[in-house]
């Protein structure tokens, strides 16, 4: 079975208030088996656009990564960083698992 991922890009307009989010967000992470792969590390953007922030999450499986994005837990934690806090491009993907090149 495929893992799941979040894959969020992410300007922070408010950090006191963003570190809400980070902080009430830990819960259902830690529940759904999430495991952090990129947290705003040094990053190029090559082409196209981005923002100040780039965040990959991976999870034992895509429904584990669904079901902790809306499960009532993050929903709530989502809140604390909702427009104007912090802006966001956030994608719940399912992982490749097929042949390699």
């Amino acid at each position: 079975m495929p893992k799941g991922y979040w894959i969020a890009r992410v300007d922070v307009a408010d950090a006191e208030k963003y570190a809400s989010y980070i902080a009430a967000n830990r819960e259902p992470l830690v529940e759904y088996g999430a495991r952090l792969l990129v947290r705003s590390g040094a990053f190029e953007c090559v082409e196209g656009s981005s923002r100040t922030r780039n965040i990959v999450i991976e999870f034992p499986s895509y429904e584990a990564a669904l079901s902790c994005y809306r499960s009532p837990a993050y929903q709530a934690a989502v809140q604390f960083r909702r427009p104007p806090v912090a802006i966001a491009d956030f994608i719940v993907i399912e992982g490749y698992d097929g042949p390699q090149l």
